[in-house]
């Protein structure tokens, strides 16, 4: 099957960018079955801005690695884009994650030996693009998080929320049409956390759609729509303790 790879104008025509119906995800722990999520069904637009919260242990990452293709549901519909996903082999999902997809991680996932232009260039160098098209993207990412004087620096030599800029700029380099953030301000102190969350409301205001992933539901306000999950249900309405 061919993936339909839409230019970022022709992504912000499409009504529901995300749409999943009925999802469910069981895990097997030794001879028990944990059921990670329980029918789930949600719609997200292009260009919207939402957290997805709740506590540790109550779905969140397995729902995150659904949205970003790096899982499948068990049972349920899942559309990317106009595309139901569950009709996609292995291949064509990580072509998927490569060029639809721009991902954040709490651990930052940089290459310590490569430089923070080199760690933006990677994902860069998978798509084949040539080496001025790659210079000119990495710099244009890199001077959006404010770091186009850092690009020679290695992790070890930026501090954390340095890094996750860098993490940010690596996420926008491919030009994704969704930029998936799992708790990007998990490692960071308060200051640097707000710092990021700024960067990352910057980019929706720019036309992205965004998805955050995190427990605080102070980082979560920060969205215009917020989800709630709680063993492994979604909800509208945050659910009180």
């Amino acid at each position: 099957m061919k993936v339909n790879l839409e230019t970022k104008a022709g992504i912000k025509q499409v009504t529901k960018m995300i749409k999943m119906k009925n999802v469910f995800k069981t895990y097997a722990i030794g001879e028990n079955e944990v059921a990670a999520l329980k029918n789930i069904s949600f719609h997200i637009k292009a260009n919207e801005f939402v957290a997805l919260v709740g506590p540790s242990g109550s779905g969140k990452s397995t729902l995150m690695n659904i949205i970003g293709c790096l899982d499948v549901a068990d049972t349920g519909e899942y559309e990317l884009d106009g595309q139901a996903i569950e009709d996609f082999n292995e291949d064509e999902l990580s072509e998927i994650r490569n060029k639809k997809i721009g991902f954040v991680f709490q651990s930052f996932n940089l290459l310590n030996d490569l430089s923070a232009f080199e760690n933006v260039e990677m994902p860069l160098l998978y798509q084949k693009i040539n080496a001025e098209k790659r210079r000119l993207r990495v710099l244009e990412a890199l001077e959006e998080v404010g770091l186009k004087q850092r690009i020679n620096h290695k992790p070890n030599q930026l501090s954390g929320g340095e890094q996750q800029r860098v993490a940010i700029a690596r996420a926008l380099a491919t030009k994704p049409a969704l930029i998936l953030a799992d708790e990007p301000t998990g490692n960071l102190d308060s200051a640097s956390g707000y710092e990021i969350v700024s960067i990352i409301k910057n980019l929706w205001k720019q036309g992205n759609t965004i998805v955050l992933v995190t427990h605080d539901n102070d980082i979560a306000k920060q969205a215009k729509r917020r989800l709630y999950l709680h063993d492994g249900q979604l909800s509208e309405k945050e659910v009180k303790r």
